[in-house]
């Protein structure tokens, strides 16, 4: 079943941010991981310091079939933040054909900020603004094959 959620992009306050959506809705959170528990990258500079406890991704389940997910942001896509606009639409898939199928299609025009690529995290996944100026995110969890 494909599913459709909303991602939120802050400036370094998500997890207060998500503490207190969590006050209000409810729930536990499923999953928390900071930027310091990500493997390093090769060519890819060092972790800033300061970025280390900042969240990397947190998913707070609010339906069985919706959760409001999100992050920090910071280095290279720190001076993209608008506040207003941070957000993107997440859409996780059954299948990388249709994570494939829907990442070409819609963006189409726009501009591919994160091409389609295995994860550390095991989801096929990428990223986009399409030509209307909408952030996307599509995603398969390979683990599902399994």
């Amino acid at each position: 079943m494909t599913t459709v959620n909303i991602y939120l992009t802050f400036n370094g306050n998500c997890f207060e941010a998500f503490t207190f959506y969590k006050s209000v809705l409810g729930g536990e959170f499923s999953y928390v991981g900071r930027f310091k528990e990500m493997p390093p990258e090769e060519g890819m500079p060092p972790l800033p310091k300061e970025m280390e406890d900042m969240i990397m991704h947190i998913s707070l389940p609010v339906s069985k079939e919706t959760r409001l997910m999100g992050s920090d942001t910071g280095g290279e896509w720190a001076p993209a933040y608008v506040a207003g606009n941070n957000f993107s639409v997440s859409i996780n898939t059954d299948s990388k054909e249709e994570v494939d199928r829907l990442f070409n299609g819609l963006s189409a025009g726009g501009q591919v900020t994160m091409p389609l690529n295995m994860t550390f995290w095991g989801d096929y996944f990428g990223m986009f603004t399409d030509k209307f100026g909408i952030n996307w995110m599509i995603s398969y969890d390979t683990k599902q094959e399994n």
